[in-house]
């Protein structure tokens, strides 16, 4: 609020202005000098300095080689162009420098004559990413429903067939095939029923303590594995509870460790696997496509061998597992229900760290 009432003072009324607080991309506004009038909220947190600081400074000293962004200027002034994209580098104290994709508005018949707008290039990447990893995962679970929802009725059937048969084979000797075939179905029957259950089990919406969730998570696995495995726990405790079912994310989290505990079995039998729970707060975070002030950011992280190079950009994908005997469908339930809360989940993996990201909105 007192940034929002700095900007207000150090900025003439124009209305107009205050929609670009709203914007998830960075903004400048600047005189026909070049230097900066007006800066929202993004770009302070691109820059990494306050409104106070960024407000009459000329904007080509911000920049590397800004000599360029000076003639850029030059031409807006004088209606040579409408918009002109460039990438730059900022320049940041004590950091290196981040590129940048800035688009040069000249802007007509306003008190302001040009606008700079400025997004990372790392960042868009990143969007763009998400994007498509929601679509996919959209198109995976309408695949696996209507696949599931094929194969549940000529299963029921199977079995019942292979039932009534038993029933009349003079043989008993013979019932260990009719057996085979009731197992068999039996067993195709809880994978179509865990394909189902995000669609089946209702959304109970609560107050989340996410850290006991993770508490409850550590626990089970730690029961699982009460040898050779750590879980390291680094919290931050000034997380607020949020809403969300709580059911849900205890399942998907304990997929996720799971996971990483399956991965360490060689460690864990010398003594020094370790799996690491951390706790966060993220700011100014775009999940599904909407920009949320505030989001949760927890890691889980492992020494483990990492995830094969041949799966790593499919781990999230229905029934692609990495260990023998997997289902592969650990991670994909995990991403349904994160998903389900607007959330993300991401991971990176070399040998000897693994780290899923999974970051859910609070504000």
């Amino acid at each position: 609020m007192n940034a929002f009432i700095s900007r207000a003072r150090e900025t003439p009324p124009v209305p107009d202005l205050m929609a670009l607080e709203l914007l998830a991309s960075a903004v400048l506004v600047l005189d026909a000098k070049g230097i900066i009038r007006f800066a929202n909220a993004a770009a302070e947190d691109l820059f990494e300095i306050s409104v106070r600081q960024l407000v009459g400074v000329h904007a080509s000293s911000l920049f590397g080689h800004g000599e360029e962004l000076q003639r850029s200027l030059a031409e807006a002034m004088t209606n040579q162009f409408a918009a002109k994209r460039q990438l730059m580098d900022i320049e940041r104290a004590g950091r290196d420098p981040v590129q940048v994709s800035l688009t040069v508005v000249a802007i007509h018949g306003q008190p302001w004559p040009v606008l700079l707008e400025l997004r990372e290039i790392e960042q868009q990447l990143k969007v763009d990413r998400e994007e498509r990893l929601l679509d996919q995962a959209q198109a995976n679970r309408e695949l696996l429903r209507n696949l599931a929802h094929e194969i549940k009725n000529p299963l029921g059937g199977l079995r019942g067939a292979a039932q009534l048969l038993e029933a009349e084979l003079p043989d008993p000797s013979l019932k260990e095939y009719t057996q085979v075939i009731i197992q068999e179905a039996d067993r195709l029957q809880t994978l179509v029923d865990r394909l189902l259950a995000p669609h089946r089990a209702p959304h109970i919406v609560g107050d989340v303590n996410i850290h006991e969730v993770c508490e409850r998570v550590r626990s089970l696995v730690l029961a699982e594995h009460p040898r050779g495995l750590k879980i390291i726990r680094d919290y931050d405790i000034s997380l607020p509870e949020f809403r969300g079912d709580k059911v849900q994310l205890i399942q998907a989290m304990l997929n996720i460790v799971r996971n990483a505990a399956q991965a360490l079995k060689p460690q864990i039998k010398e003594g020094d696997a370790q799996i690491t729970i951390q706790t966060r707060v993220t700011r100014q975070v775009t999940l599904a496509k909407r920009r949320y002030k505030l989001a949760l950011e927890l890691h889980v992280s492992d020494n483990g061998p990492g995830v094969p190079p041949e799966i790593r950009d499919r781990i999230f994908h229905p029934l692609v597992s990495g260990r023998e005997g997997g289902s592969g469908l650990g991670l994909t339930l995990a991403q349904t229900f994160v998903q389900q809360h607007e959330g993300l989940i991401e991971c990176e993996s070399r040998p000897g760290c693994t780290v899923f990201r999974i970051l859910l909105p609070l504000l």
